[in-house]
């Protein structure tokens, strides 16, 4: 018996983005100086040629440790799968980091869940398998917009034929040109994979002019395509060209979820060569959506504590996900009354249990006071 106490009760946090291959590895082998998006992608390039599985596999397991201990129980992961450098390297060493901790997820890395982040059109026939169970791919950084809608056309083919589902990094630029998009939702529709494909950043969107996103929403809801936003990331990569005033960068998450498409948060990165912060919390990435989204009003922010629970169990196909009677006992336990809160404090998670076994348990934030006249502790919590 578990005695609650009041506090909110969840179901375990989802993080439906992140690199599992690259995480830990901030200041190898130097720090990303200009924090942008194209150094990082340089400095993985020459990390890549350092890498060995035993590396990436103990960074992940560190990562899976942090995770547990903030409820964190299913992760997309994306890997790098390009030659010549890495191969498969990284997608075996992720696929050996989830048969390791084979308590800590519902699915989904860290318990096997990966996307094979191929690119250039006409190569990743050869990298679906070896732990990778959807496929993904970068398409706006083919040489041409030609090339990148090739890409897409040959990835979700692959994906439909072997029964797999699809997540691309989607037009994770600036440039409101950047329309992927549109050609993801339209194979999805041409194939049948309605529900099995996700959009990830998306960033693009937030330039592009008003009257074609109004056309390009109601194809990505008839799709069915799930869109992923990584404020965390999004927010710090996005805009470096801009004087002021300066883009924000993030998708247009309030308007996504307006229109019916299921809109999921990631995590995406934990010090590594684009991000050197943070710490597995998918609270935090919660809070940073909901601000940069100017997502305030009570039903939004509830929608941002959805983006990290039940969206990304939607976006990764959790069928045994949830608090409902029949469902494995697979929670979280987090000093907050209600969902809002726990963005707003970054809720201690008190307890994880997964398959009714407790994995982590913390004891609750409060501080000591010494003021004449006032409460001895102090937990942050509004008392009504």
């Amino acid at each position: 018996m578990i005695e609650a106490a009041g506090q909110l009760l969840s179901p375990p946090f989802v993080d439906a983005h992140f690199h599992m291959d690259a995480t830990l590895s901030h200041g190898l082998p130097r720090v990303n100086a200009s924090g942008t998006l194209l150094e990082g992608i340089a400095l993985w390039g020459e990390l890549k040629p350092r890498l060995t599985q035993e590396a990436l596999v103990e960074r992940a397991l560190r990562y899976c440790d942090w995770a547990v201990a903030k409820g964190l129980l299913a992760i997309r992961s994306h890997v790098d799968v390009r030659r010549p450098v890495a191969g498969c390297r990284g997608a075996a060493a992720c696929a050996r980091a989830g048969e390791a901790v084979p308590r800590s997820a519902a699915r989904g890395l860290p318990a096997g869940r990966a996307a094979a982040l191929a690119q250039r059109a006409g190569q990743p026939e050869a990298r679906a398998g070896q732990g990778v169970d959807v496929v993904g791919g970068i398409p706006h950084f083919e040489r041409t917009s030609e090339q990148g809608a090739e890409s897409v056309k040959i990835l979700c083919e692959l994906a439909a034929e072997r029964g797999l589902r699809v997540d691309m990094h989607c037009d994770e630029s600036d440039d409101p040109a950047s329309r992927h998009i549109e050609t993801l939702a339209f194979h999805t529709q041409r194939l049948g994979l309605h529900g099995r494909v996700t959009g990830s950043h998306l960033t693009s969107m937030h330039s592009m002019d008003n009257y074609y996103v109004s056309k390009l929403l109601p194809l990505m809801r008839e799709a069915g395509v799930h869109a992923v936003a990584n404020p965390l990331i999004n927010i710090t990569l996005q805009g470096r060209h801009d004087g002021y005033p300066k883009r924000r960068g993030m998708t247009r998450v309030p308007e996504l979820l307006a229109a019916g498409i299921n809109v999921g948060f990631g995590h995406d990165c934990v010090m590594d060569p684009w991000y050197s912060l943070g710490s597995a919390d998918m609270l935090e990435v919660a809070a940073m959506g909901l601000h940069v989204a100017q997502m305030t009003s009570r039903t939004q922010m509830l929608q941002c504590f959805e983006a990290v629970t039940v969206n990304g169990a939607r976006i990764l196909g959790l069928d045994e996900y949830g608090l409902d009677v029949g469902k494995p006992a697979d929670f979280v336990l987090l000093q907050a009354s209600d969902p809002i809160e726990a963005i707003r404090l970054r809720a201690t998670v008190l307890l994880v249990v997964r398959r009714g076994q407790v994995l982590a348990c913390a004891a609750p934030a409060q501080a000591v006071m010494s003021l004449p006249g006032r409460p001895v502790t102090v937990d942050w919590r509004l008392q009504r």
